[in-house]
Order: structure tokens, then sequence, then C-alpha cells
């Protein structure tokens, strides 16, 4: 199947593109975004892979679901569009960098930023229904987000996975730790966030990994 991702990622995944499960998912995505409102919008799709090529990746940040509010998803994780208020889940992001790195809260939380410094931000399902939290979980997307996590794990050296909370935990355990560095809390939603997101240190922690291994470290 001819997928329209980025290049090194199409020969990566190219076994995933065959596979029986990404043909279903394929003729499902493209029912719902003909029928329905769905998020990001469908350019945008890969927007996490076309931004970060698989050669340049250095960190990892598992997100569930892509928002499913107007004008708020755009192919990245925890990332709005410019101009978009900031979720309670990323305004706490900005917070723990802010306290962590003393770096100032940006005006926009559009995090292409971060993606072309070598940050994948990788939600698990890649698709949402308008309004409906989780309504794309189950249908492939989580087998092909597992392959592209298994395929980092097994052919890069010294990247960084930030796994938040519960669900980026599980989808984690592919990740070889011998070979990579991988730092976990709770989510940093307004729920779970002052029971140890806030103070992890994360983002601190990352940049002193990439530099200990001969990487530039991130501008967060």
């Amino acid at each position: 199947m001819n997928v329209k991702i980025e290049e090194c990622w199409k020969e990566v995944l190219s076994k995933e593109f065959d596979e029986p499960y990404f043909e279903e998912l394929t003729h499902f995505i493209k029912n719902e975004y003909k029928n329905h409102k769905i998020f990001p919008p469908s350019e945008e799709l890969f927007s996490a892979f076309d931004l970060c090529p698989f050669s340049k990746v250095k960190v990892v940040i598992i997100g569930q679901d892509p928002y499913h509010g107007p004008g708020q998803a755009h192919g990245l994780c925890f990332s709005v569009q410019n101009g978009v208020k900031f979720p309670p889940s990323l305004r706490n992001i900005f917070k723990e960098i802010n306290a962590d790195l003393g770096t100032a809260v940006p005006q926009s939380g559009d995090l292409t930023r971060w993606a072309t410094q070598g940050v994948l931000l990788l939600n698990a399902t890649l698709t949402v229904r308008a309004h409906q939290a989780g309504s794309h979980q189950g249908k492939g997307w989580e087998q092909f987000t597992d392959a592209a996590i298994k395929a980092i794990s097994e052919q890069q050296e010294y990247v960084v996975f930030l796994l938040w909370g519960a669900y980026a935990q599980r989808k984690g355990q592919v990740i070889d730790k011998s070979k990579h560095l991988v730092l976990e809390s709770v989510h940093p939603s307004p729920l779970s966030a002052s029971r140890g997101f806030f103070g992890n240190h994360h983002f601190s922690k990352t940049n002193n990994y990439l530099v200990e291994n001969g990487k530039l470290p991130v501008e967060w």
C-alpha cells in the first residue's frame, strides 16, 4: 500500500502497510473522514512522523488520543495549533518545564518546534471523531504505533522515552531499557499532575542524557 508518510518511516514501517489490519484500518479511516468530522485534518494525520524523520528521533513522548475539540489536534500529541487555548495537560507540561529549566512559558502551544528537533510526539491512536474521545481506539492504530515504538527501540540508540501515565507505560513495555532511557511518571492531567508529574524533572534529565551521549539537547 502506498502511504503518504515521510520516506525514512515509509521504509521502516513498510511491512505494516501490507498487513491485513492496516488495510482494514485504512478503509475504516477513509469512511470516517467521508462521513464524520474527524481530527486531525487528513493532511496532518502523519505529522508526528513527517516532522520527525526516523533517523532524527532522539526523544519519544507517547500520548493516547488526539484532542477532539475544533481547531486543536494537528497530528502531534499534547500539541495544539497556534492561537488555541492551552488544554490543561499542556499547561501543566509548560509549568513543569518552567520549574525544571527556568524556561518561560511560550505564547504558542504548537509543539512543531519540538518535533523538528527530534522529538516524536506520538499518539497511540492517530485519529478521533469530533467530541467523541476514544472513538477510534481498537481499530488498528495501536498496532501500528506499537510497531513504530518497537522499531525505534530496536534500530536506534540512546533515545529518551517519556511515559506519562499508566497507558503510556503499558505501551512502552516493548522498549529495550538497556540501550535507551525510559522516564516514567503520572500523567500531566490536572487529575494526577500533583501526584508526581510536577517535580519529575524529566526535561532536564532528558537533556542531560542526550548530552552525555553526544546529542544536542532539546530547546524545550
